[in-house]
């Protein structure tokens, strides 16, 4: 007879949220590697410092230029800026728009695949609020 830890699970015991998941899909992927589990492959979507706030403001605006974001960010360069946003444009969570003519502008604008995840901020919102 084995000894199960009081407020522990036992062993091989999924009865919780994710249990569903297949064990294969939560291996992290290899540093060269595609992500597996959907958990990771929204880290990696949003991955690096400021990503989420940057989110956050295409999440309260919809659409943004550079520099209403730079407005909304003061404290975030130039060059993390713009490699939050290509990153953002890479996964679909953002599109890119220039407008042809000079100067040239760009807009980006979120798109549904970047809405879906407003629950996940909200989340992080409400837990670092209590």
């Amino acid at each position: 007879m084995t000894h199960q830890t009081v407020g522990h699970a036992a062993a091989g015991a999924q009865d919780g949220p994710l249990a569903d998941c297949p064990d294969s899909a939560l291996v992290p992927h290899p540093p060269a590697g595609e992500p597996h589990c959907p958990v990771d492959v929204t880290l990696t979507a949003l991955a690096g410092r400021w990503t989420p706030l940057v989110l956050r403001e295409f999440l309260r605006r919809g659409q943004a230029t550079y520099s209403e974001l730079s407005a909304a960010l003061p404290a975030l360069s130039d060059k993390v800026l713009s490699e939050r946003l290509a990153q953002l444009t890479r996964v679909g969570v953002v599109e890119r728009h220039r407008t042809p003519g000079w100067p040239p502008r760009v807009r980006y604008v979120l798109t549904g695949r970047g809405r879906a995840l407003e629950p996940v901020v909200h989340s992080m919102w409400e837990w670092g609020s209590s």
